[in-house]
């Protein structure tokens, strides 16, 4: 009884395992194709980018998004201040809310919490688009018709969340920093806010607003990839749609969460 069991699981996790492979293996072919595509488009005269498909998807990814992330990231800012003020108050180092709140927010807080929010607000969006068209067989007619529709649909999706991740991390670290200002000017008091801007300045380095660029970017051609695959592998009709939203969101935050631990682990090894 004992064996059947232990082979049981073992069954279980291989089939995880090969089903994981599987994954990673079709989002990486995807992720090549859109790539290949998107470079044939920059240099080749035959093949163009669809820059109004482009312009629609950063609209609906980034600037409809825009007001949420403000709202989020400035409350994490206050969430920021008010959680540190009392553990520095028994040091007498209220002041250095201001660098630490610099530090964690152009760093990682920026753009993990952006990229979080996006995966729930655009990533869903892009998958439920995309598995209603091959549901309504439209990707079949677009394949008939000799149309890619990894040029056609991926591409624009993947860049636009790509790029307006770029976009708004900046804007996301500002509100933080703004988020921790508001609240330490109206709760904490003048030992916090007197020297805030001057002593977040004196602390952050180029490195920290690259270093989180550089995530943010990351994070955006996840969510694209990611919303992009789950959509164009819909099955099971209006059930299958739902699915695909659902883990869209799920696998987007796991794969924003291994990424930026990724990043931490290979920043501190560099002293980045």
């Amino acid at each position: 009884m004992a064996d059947e069991t232990n082979l049981k699981l073992v069954e279980r996790i291989g089939a995880r395992t090969i089903g994981a492979a599987r994954y990673v293996g079709g989002a990486s072919l995807l992720l090549a194709s859109t790539v290949g595509w998107t470079f044939r488009g920059l240099v080749s005269p035959k093949v163009r980018l669809d820059h109004r498909s482009l312009a629609t998807q950063m609209v609906r990814v980034g600037v409809r998004s825009l007001g949420i992330v403000c709202l989020v990231q400035g409350f994490i800012g206050v969430i920021l201040a008010l959680q540190m003020e009392p553990p520095l108050k028994q040091f007498e180092q209220q002041s250095q809310i201001a660098s630490i709140i610099g530090v964690a927010g152009f760093r990682m807080l920026g753009p993990i919490f952006t990229a979080v929010i996006l995966s729930g607000f655009a990533g869903a969006s892009i998958a439920a688009e995309l598995g209603t068209m091959v549901v309504s067989e439209e990707i079949e007619a677009m394949d008939a018709m000799a149309l890619n529709p990894v040029r056609f649909l991926v591409v624009p999706r993947v860049l636009a969340t790509l790029t307006m991740m770029l976009l708004l991390t900046p804007i996301a670290d500002m509100m933080i920093a703004l988020g921790g200002y508001g609240i330490s000017r109206g709760v904490l008091g003048p030992s916090v806010y007197n020297e805030y801007w001057k002593l977040m300045q004196n602390m952050l380095t180029y490195p920290d607003f690259f270093t989180g660029l550089t995530q943010g970017g990351v994070f955006g051609l996840l969510i694209g990839l990611i919303a992009c695959y789950e959509g164009l592998n819909v099955r099971g009709g209006a059930e299958g749609v739902g699915r695909a939203t659902t883990m869209t969101v799920v696998y987007s935050i796991v794969a924003i969460v291994l990424a930026a631990c990724t990043f931490t682990v290979l920043f501190y090894v560099f002293e980045l």
